[in-house]
Formats: structure tokens, C-alpha cells, sequence
């Protein structure tokens, strides 16, 4: 029998603990929270026969596939020669939409540390028998997904910064009115006194921090690919890497 299924987001960084991930339930609430290095990360995976993973990482580096004559033509509007060479496709179609993305490099030591990261903990979980998705009947599986871009399209133009109070009050306000079971942000202005303004003590303890943000997005991307497939696109090309947008269709331009 198959455990209850999870859906766990999982934001790669630098440093001591890299990883920082949200795992939600089948009712969108929170399991576990917290940061792990990538053996502790692993050890939770490999723990789990039924769950959705989804990655804020590219896959793997550029495979080169805007080179081909055949892709740059199938983008639109058209690309102006000599550019876009060192993107990926789905990276492309993001700046076409007016969604800022870190391009990501052919060659993996050319990467930065977050993105070298990523790549290592993508390899891993494929040994531990997870499959890219969509994979059919596969209990485990992993995606990739980009937060910048999924808080874009919920939104419906760009966020705040994420690393200022106001934009991470926006993303959390995103997350609770897609039914997320996460604290009302709005309760902060409630917490918020004079008393408590001149004594320089906010009550953040309501608010996440920016990159628990971005893995609770990643983990609830991870709910639509499973739970309403029909309301997510995968952009790109399947052999470089896909990214996972909460959209059947972007707009023109954010």
C-alpha cells in the first residue's frame, strides 16, 4: 500500500544546509518544514512511496538545444541572430514573456554553486528510483519548477522583492488564497502596535522567509502536476529540461 501522497518543494542554495523544503499534504497543508543537507534531504526522500518533488533548479546544463535552426524558429516572436545561444528553451520562452531567468550554462562548472547543487540532487534521486515527470504509474517523481515565474503568473504581472518584508507579506497572500494552509499574512498588520513599532519587535514569526516562499510554491506546483494537471504547462524542450508553470496560457507579457 502506498503512503498518503506528498508533495514537497525543495529550494536549492549554498552553504551548510542548502536545501530548504515544504512538504504538503493532499489538503495543501504543511507536513514538514525546515533545511537539510543533501544527505539529509536524501534520507527523507528515501523514505517516502508516493510523492510529487518538485526542484527550483534546472535540471541539467545547457544541452546547446538553441543552436538548432529548427528550435530558434519555433520560438515566437522570432529571435534576432547571434543571441540566445547560451539559454536554455525554456528559459527563452520565460524572457519572451518578460519573466526575468538566470540563464543556465553549457558547461556545469560554469554553473553557480546553487544551480551545481541542483544538478548533483537531481542524479541522486533518479538512483533512488525517481522518474521525471510525466512519468505514468511512477509513485515518485521529481519536476522542475521556477518561483520567480509561478508567483509571476499567480499574480498576474511581477512581485514585490522577495527578500523585503513586503514581498514576502505578497507571496505568502498568493500561497493563502490558493487555499494553502499557511498563516493569513494579513494577521501581521493586526499584530502590529505602536508599543511593538518602537520597540523594533515585528511579529516575522507570521511570515516565511524567502526561500521557505519559493519551496512552498515549488510544493504546490508539485500538487497542480498531479491533482489538476489541466491547469499547468511544461515549457521547453524535454531532452534539456522542462520548467513546470501554473498556466494552461501565459499572457503576452508580464
Amino acid at each position: 500500500m502506498f503512503q498518503n501522497p506528498l508533495y514537497i518543494g525543495v529550494d536549492p542554495a549554498a552553504g551548510k544546509k542548502p536545501f530548504t523544503y515544504v512538504a504538503l499534504d493532499g489538503s495543501l497543508s504543511i507536513t514538514h518544514r525546515g533545511s537539510a543537507d543533501i544527505s539529509e534531504m536524501l534520507a527523507f526522500l528515501a523514505n517516502q512511496s508516493n510523492c510529487m518533488v518538485a526542484i527550483c533548479s534546472p535540471y541539467q546544463p545547457n544541452q546547446r538545444v538553441m543552436e538548432k535552426e529548427e528550435i530558434r524558429r519555433s520560438v515566437s516572436p522570432p529571435l534576432r541572430p547571434g543571441r540566445w545561444f547560451n539559454y536554455r528553451l525554456c528559459e527563452v520562452i520565460l524572457r519572451k514573456h518578460r519573466i526575468k531567468v538566470i540563464p543556465t550554462p553549457a558547461r556545469e562548472q560554469d554553473c553557480p554553486r546553487w544551480m551545481q547543487q541542483g544538478f548533483q540532487f537531481y542524479r541522486q534521486m533518479v538512483k533512488l528510483g525517481f522518474q521525471r515527470y510525466p512519468a505514468e504509474n511512477a509513485p515518485n517523481q521529481f519536476l522542475e519548477t521556477y518561483p520567480h515565474a509561478a508567483f509571476t503568473i499567480l499574480l498576474g504581472h511581477h512581485p514585490l522583492p522577495k527578500n523585503t518584508l513586503e514581498g514576502r507579506l505578497q507571496r505568502q497572500l498568493i500561497l493563502y488564497e490558493r487555499n494553502l494552509q499557511l498563516p493569513d499574512p494579513m494577521r501581521f498588520f493586526e499584530e502590529v502596535t505602536r508599543y511593538k513599532v518602537l520597540q523594533g519587535n515585528f511579529p516575522t514569526n507570521l511570515v516565511l522567509l524567502p526561500t521557505e516562499l519559493d519551496a512552498a510554491i515549488a510544493a504546490y506546483c508539485a500538487w497542480l502536476a498531479r491533482n489538476e494537471p489541466s491547469s499547468i504547462t511544461l515549457i521547453g524542450d524535454p531532452a534539456e529540461g522542462q520548467i513546470l508553470i501554473p498556466t494552461r496560457e501565459m499572457k503576452s507579457r508580464y
